[in-house]
């Protein structure tokens, strides 16, 4: 078990946790391993994106229809 940090309420510092992982296993130790950590990385922010990308194109396509058929019952007279 590595040497964790415990807080005050007993629990676990998870940033503690979360360094002492890819230490112990070695990973960070070569550059090999520290290109395959920022790849990984690089590859979720990227999948994040394309998430997040793909929803803000589905609000803005909404909201130029809102604003399209409000501005069209505008200028009718209706609203």
């Amino acid at each position: 078990m590595p040497d964790l940090a415990v807080d005050a309420d007993m629990t676990t510092s998870l940033a503690a946790l979360a360094a002492s992982i890819p230490l112990q296993a070695g990973i960070l130790g070569s550059q090999t391993g520290q290109l395959l950590v920022a790849l990984v990385a690089v590859a979720v922010v990227i999948i994040l994106g394309k998430f997040v990308l793909k929803l803000a194109w589905r609000l803005v396509t909404i909201g130029i229809v809102v604003v399209a058929v409000l501005y069209l019952l505008s200028t009718l007279g209706v609203v």
